[in-house]
């Protein structure tokens, strides 16, 4: 555990650009970022493994340490419905919730996309009820895929931090309200070294909010109006266009981060000793680090084995994964979701996206850790081992049911 801690002290640690290093909880490091953010108006409502996040918040607002309204509501409906009045008017919002709680604010989150604000939220990502469960799960954010948010997904307490920062500038920059998923419990209540940046180099990276139109009783205009059906396609064209816009400049975002804080943390995707993978793991959040272990022990045995990580599930990284999986023989998607139906949700955007490739690599997709369920080391294991041998793909394989 000391090594552990001293290659991430490491590896994050420039006092040309840090402030200080905590060792705080992932829900903590969301706290921090929103406050190095200069957000204007919070507005929550309390849910497990959410609830640290604006606890902390809630008492920066009340020492004085951030210059923010704190709003209390009775719903998560109604915290983002608070939200986007306050975003219109020009304040750079933030809230956080998880599970049943995101799922109360569904109507709204196509409301904040669809009205252009940039609002930026953190999910927790737990399981859906019922029955009831606390703990990690993905569906719950995946289930919001269509409402018009970016979504990253962040390994790390580090990735949670700085992921928030490049979410408010990429946001800000394309209009679209932007959601950083951590896994419940792995990452929002297990303390790890978080490096801080210092203040002024995160102004220089991310300037005050100036949206071209707000509220404003001096300057009246109509918002979200009645739009007939000879205009109403041109505002969705413009929120596809949005999306596709963020996928360029996410790179230019991780860039000028990386330049400014002295931390990169990819792009749309991250490979880990892809180039010449013959299998390929796909991943996202906190599996993948248990991820890398493994793949590091087949590599010593002379198996080929690769990594690919998906940061981002909107806009979906399609051209990367494309590029990534050009030359390998076997990919295997490891989901901790589940369309009902269908299958894993990450396996089936991933299929579509490599459709129209020129080459056709076989395509396993495994449901695993469902409801916080451990996915160990020895699980990837078995995982890659019936990867390797499969001689056909499978759409779902279901990765330690109790039947």
């Amino acid at each position: 555990m000391k090594r552990v801690l001293e290659a991430q002290l490491d590896k994050y640690f420039n006092p040309q650009t840090t402030a200080e290093i905590k060792v705080i909880e992932g829900t903590h490091a969301a706290s921090h970022a929103a406050k190095l953010a200069r957000v204007k108006t919070i507005s929550a409502y309390p849910i497990t493994p959410q609830t640290s996040i604006v606890e902390l918040l809630s008492e920066m607002c009340a020492s004085g340490d951030l210059e923010a309204q704190f709003i209390k509501v009775e719903s998560e409906h109604s915290a983002m419905a608070c939200l986007i009045g306050a975003e219109a008017t020009g304040a750079r919002s933030f809230t956080a919730t998880s599970s049943q709680g995101l799922l109360l604010m569904h109507e709204v989150l196509h409301w904040a996309a669809a009205a252009r604000l940039p609002i930026v939220m953190v999910n927790v990502n737990r399981a859906l009820a019922p029955p009831w469960n606390i703990w990690t799960d993905q569906t719950d954010s995946l289930a919001q895929r269509d409402t018009g948010w970016i979504q990253f997904y962040a390994e790390s307490n580090q990735e949670v931090l700085d992921t928030i920062l490049m979410a408010y500038r990429l946001g800000e920059q394309v209009m679209l309200p932007v959601m950083i998923n951590m896994d419940a419990f792995f990452l929002s209540h297990t303390a790890e070294p978080v490096a801080i940046p210092k203040q002024n180099l995160v102004d220089e990276f991310l300037p005050a909010y100036r949206p071209e139109f707000t509220l404003d009783v001096n300057d009246p205009r109509a918002f979200g109006g009645l739009t007939k059906p000879d205009r109403y396609m041109e505002f969705r064209y413009n929120i596809q266009k949005a999306m596709e816009t963020a996928a360029r400049l996410i790179p230019t975002v991780a860039e000028e981060y990386d330049y400014l804080i002295g931390r990169h943390h990819g792009t749309q995707v991250e490979e880990y000793r892809t180039e010449d993978a013959e299998y390929l793991l796909v991943t996202s959040g906190t599996i993948t680090g248990t991820t890398r272990i493994v793949v590091d022990q087949f590599r010593d045995q002379g198996v080929p084995l690769g990594l690919l990580k998906i940061r981002t599930f909107r806009p979906f990284p399609d051209q990367a994964i494309r590029n990534a999986v050009a030359h390998v023989k076997k990919i295997g998607v490891i989901d901790r979701n589940i369309s009902f139906g269908s299958g894993g949700i990450f396996f089936n955007e991933i299929k579509a996206a490599i459709y129209n490739a020129k080459v056709h690599p076989l395509l396993n997709g495994y449901v695993a850790g469902l409801g916080g369920r451990d996915v160990t080391p020895s699980v990837i294991t078995d995982i890659a081992e019936h990867l390797i041998k499969s001689k056909q793909g499978k759409d779902l394989i279901w990765i330690g049911v109790k039947k």
